[in-house]
């Protein structure tokens, strides 16, 4: 580093946020406000499935605790418990 480096500061500027005076940005602030809410409405809950190493990752409504989504689904994990059950052995390709 040099010792001579002259450093000075340089001048700030205060950013207002704009007003939200036009109809188009009311509308765009509401929109990601019902988003927002929409998302934050929404819990990721990771259990362990059937199988050693499965898991099963489900989307809960934290409001009414319904299940909104499940991967893999209810039907691929009954044919997982199945005795006869193996990775791949779900379709039949033999003629």
């Amino acid at each position: 580093m040099q010792s001579n480096a002259k450093i000075s500061p340089i001048g700030v500027v205060a950013v207002q946020p704009a007003a939200a005076s036009t109809a188009s940005g009311d509308f765009q602030d509401s929109r990601f406000a019902e988003e927002a809410e929409r998302a934050a409405r929404y819990r990721l809950v990771i259990e362990e499935g059937p199988q050693s190493g499965s898991f099963v990752y489900k989307t809960l409504d934290r409001v009414t605790g319904e299940v909104v989504k499940q991967l893999p689904r209810e039907q691929v994990l009954d044919l997982m418990q199945a005795a006869q059950y193996s990775a791949g052995s779900v379709f039949d390709t033999k003629a």
